[in-house]
């Protein structure tokens, strides 16, 4: 069983946004087809993302949650989500199922800046 709760923390890399996940051993792997786009979307409420931020994640709805993306279609081993907020589409690569056994019907997600997850605390 996965934990209800994610986080990773995405950065800019070469103009590419990326993350590590040491325990999913990924490291610098890149959001594409789309993905980048909606991330440049989500990030525009925070100061100075390029560095880093939390990207707060689950299938269910969690309190605080800024966006969601629903499940579309499969393609090359990942699949597509569509966001209303921004009337987009993204794909997700197969690293999706290093957190899900499946991917979800829905995805919840919260953006937050390193700083202000600290504050929180």
């Amino acid at each position: 069983m996965t934990n209800a709760i994610m986080v990773i923390h995405p950065y800019k890399h070469e103009g590419v946004w990326v993350f590590d996940d040491p325990a999913a051993e990924l490291v610098k792997e890149p959001f594409v087809s789309g993905a980048d786009e909606i991330m440049d979307k989500m990030v525009v409420r925070l100061d100075n993302p390029e560095p880093g931020f939390n990207l707060i994640f689950s299938a269910n709805p969690f309190p605080g949650y800024h966006y969601s993306f629903n499940r579309q279609q499969e393609e090359f081993d990942g699949w597509w989500y569509s966001s209303d907020d921004f009337d987009m589409s993204g794909w997700l690569c197969p690293a999706l199922f290093k957190y899900f056994d499946e991917a979800p019907e829905t995805l919840y997600v919260q953006v937050v800046n390193f700083e202000q997850n600290r504050t929180n605390k």
